[in-house]
């Protein structure tokens, strides 16, 4: 079985992942509050610039022409921050799951090593029952590798939707705003 030496060593390298997993995620927390701070003070600021606009329109078809000018960049701010913070949550999650998977990996050869040592040490006879402990941890293994692999395409599926939204939603926002400014040339 397991030396002392061996669970001490065991049990410090699993505090270490936790600490390193906690550490991964209070980077992509700082990140996640980075990108709003500069949202809000982006935000800010362009609401300022905005009113003071709003103040000097002399009448309405300048005000038409000054709502219709924040459109497109509104749309595309939305847009680009939106693809920012899914490219946190995704490094996030691509970090996290390499974490987990190296301690699936580890915890899986330890089980393995585990059981060679205690076929070795088994008694006569027990050799079926040893083989049935390796083929169900083998089992184990191979469905938890078959559903990483469904996850990560899972994940690659939804990522290339959000592209194509976004590329969608930011044609849209083009042509509208496209369509506003002909029409104010044909009205005026």
């Amino acid at each position: 079985m397991m030396t002392p030496e061996q669970l001490v060593a065991n049990q410090k390298a699993q505090v270490e992942s936790l600490f390193a997993l906690a550490n991964k995620s209070m980077d992509s927390v700082e990140k996640f509050v980075d990108l709003n701070m500069q949202a809000m003070k982006t935000s800010l600021q362009e609401s300022a610039e905005q009113t003071l606009a709003l103040l000097s329109v002399k009448d309405l078809q300048e005000l038409s022409a000054l709502q219709s000018g924040w459109m497109q960049p509104l749309a595309e701010k939305v847009l680009s921050y939106s693809r920012h913070a899914y490219e946190i949550a995704a490094g996030a999650q691509a970090e996290l799951a390499k974490t987990a998977e190296a301690q699936v990996s580890e915890t899986h050869k330890k089980m393995m090593d585990l059981a060679e040592t205690a076929a070795k040490n088994a008694p006569a006879g027990s050799e079926t029952a040893v083989a049935m402990i390796k083929s169900a941890m083998n089992a184990a293994n191979n469905a938890y590798d078959s559903v990483q692999k469904v996850t990560k395409q899972a994940a690659e599926a939804v990522e290339a939707n959000i592209n194509a939204v976004t590329s969608t939603a930011l044609k849209a926002a083009q042509s509208g705003t496209t369509q506003a400014r002909a029409s104010k040339r044909a009205a005026a």
